[in-house]
């Protein structure tokens, strides 16, 4: 009989992990294309329910392949995984040189810092100019309630405690505005004209508030990359001792499993 090789066990037992893994990935964008009414939620639907069935399926071949020498199934998952890692990589990458830039300007006295469209790369700055890509994003910001969270903050409230990068841009006027009985006045921002102190207007039209959508992306992005390159280390320890149970797994097929020639009696 031919023995359980470590690999096999090992790419089982990691298979089956993340197999069940999956059900609540997939139950999750389940439950957001069913019961979502914000379009900062639906917009999570789509990525869930695909990341969610691949692993499934990935899973399940290495899962199969593995435990009872599939070959085929091997071959599936592997080239899965590799184009995978290929796509985590990519990503990545692309990721990175997108969210360049940013950070925010800090604002002497206040603890908050304040962001600038320009600060950003052209991909993204074509993007967010994009209506057909910032009316979803803006809709996101009007439905997260982020505004309504400071509406009822003191001039005080500003100079002790800091905001978000949505917070910032969409929320207030630029510091730097000067405005006489409600009027700005003199040669100012182009932001110092659009915002409007009405909950549905504010600054949500002005482009420190794209800009705050930007950074926000960036931050996120920056964490997400933290956590796909756990998974790029992750998928290539699985790749190897995958190509390991597929060497074994095509051993097992052949009539002499370990390579040697049959001793004549």
């Amino acid at each position: 009989m031919y023995p359980y090789r470590f690999s096999n066990v090992m790419i089982g037992y990691l298979n089956l992990g993340t197999l069940l893994a999956s059900i609540p990935i997939i139950g999750a964008g389940l439950w957001l294309a069913k019961g979502s009414t914000t379009t900062c939620s639906s917009i999570l639907q789509t990525p869930l329910l695909v990341i969610g069935f691949v692993v499934l399926l990935i899973s399940l071949a290495g899962f199969v392949g593995a435990c009872f020498h599939v070959a085929w199934a091997l071959w599936l998952y592997l080239f899965a995984i590799m184009l995978l890692i290929a796509f985590l990589l990519g990503i990545t990458a692309f990721g990175f040189a997108v969210t360049a830039g940013g950070g925010g300007t800090q604002i002497p006295g206040r603890p908050y810092r304040e962001y600038h469209i320009t600060d950003y790369s052209s991909w993204l700055q074509h993007h967010m100019q994009n209506m057909k890509y910032w009316r979803p994003a803006l809709a996101c910001v009007v439905g997260s309630k982020a505004c309504a969270k400071i509406e009822n903050w003191t001039p005080m409230d500003y100079l002790q405690h800091d905001l978000t990068p949505i917070q910032s841009g969409c929320c207030k006027p630029p510091t730097a505005c000067q405005y006489s009985g409600g009027m700005p006045v003199g040669a100012q921002d182009e932001d110092c004209y659009r915002w409007n102190n009405a909950p549905d207007i504010l600054c949500y039209q002005c482009n420190s508030c794209k800009a705050g959508v930007m950074e926000q992306i960036r931050q996120d992005w920056h964490k997400i990359s933290v956590l796909n390159v756990i998974v790029l280390v992750a998928l290539i320890c699985i790749c190897s001792c995958g190509c390991c149970a597929f060497r074994n797994a095509r051993r097992s097929l052949s009539e002499y499993p370990y390579g040697g020639a049959m001793v004549p009696w």
